[in-house]
């Protein structure tokens, strides 16, 4: 894209504004301006003018809504999805999708947040506990399974980096696939994109919904049929516990041929930030936990049970064909007003003190209502939920490594050894399992030395 091409789009579309310090840009800022203004998507800026005139709020359904309905499965349930979904491993028909665009800033950490080291023992990254679940299957099933993952421009290239360095944890690189997740630029109440300064539009990540057409935009939803997958898991990086491509999840996604699906589990209070599963004008939903009402939240059953009780953690399943048709259709627009940096008439950057600019983004879980058919599968907290949010208190590195020390724990218990603890019953000895080693009780107790005791800090690598 030349200048002229550019000015003449920019000025179609009411932005002219960008290329107003142009010459006073050197060559190297005129090419990244004119780079950046090349990969705007401008049918969605023209919905986000249409936005921001009637309001800056999209339109989203009114009906009440009631709790979506849940499915929770009993012991003598799972052989037959347990089959289904083994079988589709063991045929290459499922990959794996990691959105890992974030950095550690909350954790107080500089870095990738998948590069965070957080096993109890070994201290093994994020992204490593994620890939040795991904070779424990692959082993297990002797099947391919490719895997995705979603970086940003920010830690797209150390993520990449960090991978080689490791040698992708055993995985075999040609199915390791990195894409990044596309931006949006920021935009003044007048429908105007913010410039940051005068060679550069402000851009943030466009919301993990961007995931569809970063997939499509970075070639791998051709490298999905090119390899014959029909069914993906996706998942976020910061839960160590999530059990990844669990079959039986698989097996009953296939069994009841869903477009998508989804794992809830409890809310462990009225106030946690999980959205919530609902039916509401006769289709299925998530809606925010920030959009929800205090009375929403708090209302109760007459047993005394939350009326909203499951709680969405952002472990999906998704038919591949589902996705594409996702892509077409397009995901709605969620804005949020916030303080971004702008470039003034004189052409210097403005922190502002209060918020002054809309941004938006996307969120996969908007694709449910698209769904033809969908299955909210219910999950025990305890054994595939402890995320690594903050540095500090609930959902930090201490409370994910006990959780995951607590899991090993009942595993070593159902294998007939005894797990020392303390007066106060927590865990007195450090415990890791690595995924290759056992990915559940049952593969512990084949494998496992015969009279096989805790009495130290447990350590089982594969």
């Amino acid at each position: 894209m030349n200048y002229s091409e550019a000015k003449s789009i920019l000025e179609k579309h009411g932005q002219g504004h960008v290329l107003k310090f142009w010459d006073t840009l050197d060559a190297v800022q005129q090419a990244g301006l004119l780079s950046q203004v090349e990969a705007l998507d401008f049918k969605t800026i023209t919905a986000i003018q249409a936005l921001l005139k009637d309001g800056g709020e999209p339109a989203v359904p009114l009906g009440a809504m009631k709790p979506a309905p849940v499915v929770s499965l009993q012991a003598s349930q799972i052989s037959e999805p347990r089959a289904l979904g083994e079988a589709a491993l063991k045929a290459g028909q499922v990959g794996v999708i990691l959105v890992a665009g974030g950095q550690g800033t909350r954790l107080g950490y500089d870095g990738p947040k998948g590069t965070y080291r957080l096993a109890p023992i070994t201290q093994a990254s994020l992204f490593e506990i994620h890939a040795r679940k991904i070779l424990a299957l692959e082993r297990q099933f002797q099947a391919a399974i490719p895997f995705y993952i979603m970086t940003s421009e920010g830690n797209d290239a150390d993520t990449r980096k960090f991978f080689a360095q490791n040698n992708c944890f055993g995985l075999n690189p040609d199915r390791v696939k990195f894409f990044v997740q596309g931006t949006l630029p920021a935009f003044h109440p007048d429908g105007r994109m913010v410039l940051e300064s005068p060679g550069k539009l402000f851009a943030a990540p466009d919301g993990h919904g961007g995931i569809l057409s970063a997939l499509d935009r970075r070639g791998m939803l051709a490298d999905m049929k090119g390899r014959g997958l029909t069914t993906l898991f996706y998942f976020q990086v910061d839960n160590p516990l999530v059990d990844i491509a669990d079959p039986v999840f698989v097996g009953v996604h296939l069994q009841r041929r869903a477009d998508m699906s989804l794992k809830v589990c409890a809310k462990c209070n009225p106030d946690e930030g999980l959205g919530v599963t609902v039916v509401r004008d006769g289709r299925t939903s998530v809606v925010e936990y920030t959009e929800l009402t205090r009375e929403q939240k708090n209302e109760r059953l007459a047993d005394g049970e939350l009326l909203f009780k499951f709680g969405s953690v952002a472990i999906h399943i998704f038919s591949r064909e589902f996705l594409i048709r996702e892509l077409s259709a397009g995901l709605p627009l969620h804005p949020a007003h916030k303080k971004v940096p702008y470039c003034d008439d004189q052409g210097k950057t403005v922190k502002p003190d209060k918020p002054n600019a809309t941004k938006f983004e996307k969120f996969i879980f908007d694709a449910l209502p698209d769904a033809k058919e969908a299955l909210i599968l219910a999950f025990a907290r305890e054994d595939e939920f402890a995320p690594v949010k903050n540095a500090e208190g609930q959902d930090s590195p201490a409370t994910s490594r006990e959780a995951m020390m607590e899991k090993f724990a009942r595993w070593l218990v159902a294998c007939g050894v005894k797990v020392p603890r303390d007066s106060e019953g927590r865990l007195a000895v450090k415990i890791e399992i690595d995924p290759v080693y056992a990915h559940d009780a049952a593969s512990l107790a084949a494998r496992l030395p015969k009279g096989f005791q805790a009495s130290g800090d447990v350590l089982l690598k594969g």
